[in-house]
């Protein structure tokens, strides 16, 4: 099928499931679009975070812009050092090149939209962290960051 056939047929679909779900840990992601669908322009995915989870490390991206829209709960988004409180309805953009983390600091799950463009970091890197962390044990933050740099993903260590 090609890309203006199954643009189509997302189009049309009344209400799409996740077209894959990925386990990292308490987190999820549920991705709806990836670069397969968009011909690499962008990915869109829910990501579920629960209470306390402050993941991943400080980090930019090298050549992926994402912004982040609140649906449930309530999740700190920081961004250049500056803390933006994403709740349902609200909205933040990380241009690339922005150092950003998040954090879960409330009492409930949070789920928020995220949209990448181009669709460069994708299920693959969810994937590749959660082979590494299935392993057990804590995680090799040297490993974790291998991972990352190979998704264009670059960690920032803590001042």
């Amino acid at each position: 099928m090609g890309y203006s056939e199954r643009l189509r047929e997302i189009i049309t679909e009344p209400c799409m499931q996740p077209k894959e779900i990925i386990k990292i840990g308490a987190l999820e992601i549920r991705f709806l679009f990836d670069g397969d669908d968009t011909a690499g322009t962008m990915c869109m995915f829910e990501f579920l975070v629960p209470p306390g989870a402050k993941v991943p490390a400080a980090h930019y991206h090298e050549s992926v812009d994402e912004a982040i829209y609140g649906l449930e709960g309530n999740l700190t988004f920081t961004i250049d050092g500056q803390p933006h409180e994403i709740s349902p309805g609200q909205s933040a953009f990380v241009p690339r090149g922005k150092v950003h983390y998040f954090i879960n600091n409330g009492i409930e799950t949070s789920r928020s939209l995220s949209v990448l463009t181009p669709a460069t970091i994708g299920p693959q890197y969810f994937r590749d962290v959660a082979a590494l962390l299935a392993k057990g044990g804590p995680p090799d933050p040297k490993a974790v960051a291998e991972i990352m740099r190979k998704h264009g993903l670059i960690v920032v260590p803590p001042k």
